[in-house]
């Protein structure tokens, strides 16, 4: 039930960043569930690996870098799933940011753990 739960904020709050940013576009409520889902299954799976990868630029950037991370698990998923769109490199970084504070702020409002 967690689960579903989180899924369900993360599409709610894609669905509400695509109205606010211009450079963003999801094509439908079902398209936003999708993107919720492989956005998690990314950060389970690629995000580890890349932020291994990139560990001395991480240290030397004092962690900025992870921002870098965030965006391009954006564009992947951009690039995966259609009826999604990201414009930009920096669209997807101020989307990125931009998520993770709505996430925080739903599951403070809802009691979620944020693990």
């Amino acid at each position: 039930m967690k689960l579903i739960i989180r899924i369900l904020i993360t599409a709610v709050s894609v669905v509400l960043l695509a109205k606010l940013l211009p450079g963003i576009a999801v094509e439908s409520y079902t398209t936003a569930i999708i993107v919720a889902i492989v956005l998690g299954l990314l950060n389970l799976i690629v995000r580890p690996i890349l932020i291994f990868l990139t560990l001395p630029a991480t240290i030397i950037t004092l962690g900025l870098f992870l921002f870098v991370i965030n965006a391009l698990m954006i564009l992947l998923a951009d690039s995966l799933i259609n009826g999604f769109t990201v414009s930009s490199f920096w669209t997807a970084l101020l989307f990125s940011i931009l998520l993770t504070i709505l996430q925080s702020i739903f599951y403070g409002i809802l009691g979620q753990d944020n693990e």
